[in-house]
């Protein structure tokens, strides 16, 4: 299990020194979210991709895939009645597949809550409108080979997709292996009944788990909360886990770097001392 960083927590660095303070500090890769590289990530030259993908390679470590996917570029929504919103987004969405196989990355998480509000009356509408989003970016996903993760979270957060069980009604309902779901373990902390490790042992053997989010309820870092990691790794382990997992803080205090060097010490020493 390769262990990636989200790159906002030391995204005010330079993208090249993200990556080796990502390398040094242990990491075997990066999850960056588009928009901190501008305001439409959909429209990065070949040679800026080129550059990215260099600046990785050159301190060692992977771009293991990409996530906040619709933060950038502006207006998008998945769940908006307007239909030109929509087809935008959907092609936002396609260009993101193919954006993340231009750069050596495996997996991208559909989490971006401000862009799958559901307005107020028309929810089962809105509800409609995004899994058709999620069914359209499918084949594109599968052509470039990487997979298309729906991520659910937390009710304060969003009111459409808050568990892996609705999720999972999406992905079995398109059908095509490229879209899969994932476990933010701070969200799935929230909003799910059951404890983190019982979601792993449940819906790892379904298939649909293709990534995870290694995070505390309280919005921190693996750790720094009362979320227990070690029955988590242990579920993954036993499970014979084989995908990704990101550390993705949301608070970073007392900064972004100090709190990727806390993440990345905490979760390689509990791997290191599981039976």
């Amino acid at each position: 299990m390769r262990i990636s960083l989200c790159n906002e927590v030391i995204a005010e660095l330079p993208f090249q020194r993200q990556c080796e303070v990502a390398a040094a500090l242990g990491y075997d890769g990066l999850e960056p979210a588009p928009f901190t590289w501008s305001e439409d990530p959909t429209r990065l030259s070949s040679a800026e991709i080129a550059s990215l993908r260099r600046a990785a390679a050159d301190a060692g470590i992977a771009i293991t895939g990409l996530h906040y996917l619709m933060k950038a570029p502006a207006g998008l929504s998945i769940t908006s009645a307007d239909a030109a919103v929509r087809a935008r987004s959907i092609e936002a969405m396609r260009r993101y597949c193919g954006l993340c196989a231009e750069l050596g990355g495996k997996i991208l998480v559909h989490g971006s809550p401000d862009q799958r509000v559901l307005s107020p009356g028309d929810e089962e509408n809105g509800r409609k409108r995004g899994a058709e989003c999620f069914a359209a970016v499918a084949d594109t996903a599968r052509d470039a080979g990487v997979t298309y993760c729906i991520e659910p979270l937390a009710r304060k957060q969003t009111a459409f997709i808050n568990t892996i069980a609705e999720a999972a009604a999406i992905v079995r309902a398109v059908g095509n292996p490229a879209l899969r779901t994932m476990v933010d373990c701070s969200a799935a902390g929230q909003a799910e009944s059951q404890p983190v490790d019982a979601l792993v042992r449940r819906w790892l053997p379904t298939g649909m788990i293709a990534h995870m989010h290694f995070n505390d309820p309280n919005r921190r870092g693996p750790g720094e909360g009362d979320l227990a990691f070690a029955p988590i790794l242990a579920a993954l382990r036993d499970g014979g886990y084989r995908g990704d997992a990101s550390i993705e803080p949301f608070v970073y205090e007392p900064d972004g770097p100090t709190c990727a060097a806390r993440g990345i010490g905490y979760i390689r020493g509990i791997l290191q001392a599981l039976p």
